[in-house]
């Protein structure tokens, strides 16, 4: 364990009899991990479209807003972290939203017309873009390997610079 690490869960001195408070919350370093390992294995965010089943999309957009604010639950509010996870959750609800402001329902998960998929398609074009630039922050910040697959999202031309 390092230093930052045992600095991060000290919570408080008492004196005049020493004592150490010890509260070990999970380090924001740890939680960023978890979350790229979990959106490595979305394939919402990095297959190709015509490999995507819509209704399927759909589902695994509110799983990964539910899995968002659970991680948020162990993060500091205010934090760079918890900044980049609400904007990752609110991505995700904006896409439902607009669905649902346009009237797209998908229920034969194969058999979408070309309206539908024009506005589907965009807003999942929009998400990716929006996580492509938070994922690269979190992959930064916190120094995190990332899978080929979800790398594809980031935008790389602007991290080389």
């Amino acid at each position: 364990m390092t230093f930052k690490e045992v600095a991060n869960r000290i919570t408080g001195i008492s004196i005049p009899v020493f004592g150490i408070s010890w509260n070990p919350p999970k380090l924001e370093r740890q939680i960023a991990e978890k979350v790229i390992v979990y959106l490595e294995d979305k394939r919402i965010l990095y297959n190709p479209y015509e490999l995507e089943v819509p209704k399927h999309c759909i589902e695994s957009i509110s799983q990964i807003r539910v899995f968002l604010t659970e991680q948020l639950y162990d993060v500091e509010r205010g934090s760079e972290l918890g900044n980049i996870l609400r904007a990752m959750r609110d991505a995700c609800r904006k896409l439902l939203d607009m669905l649902t402001m346009n009237d797209v329902h998908i229920t034969n998960a194969y058999d979408i017309g070309l309206g539908t998929q024009m506005v589907f398609y965009s807003g999942v074009g929009e998400l990716r873009g929006v996580f492509g630039i938070l994922i690269a922050k979190l992959l930064v910040m916190h120094g995190i390997d990332c899978e080929s697959n979800l790398v594809t999202i980031l935008p790389l031309q602007y991290l080389e610079d």
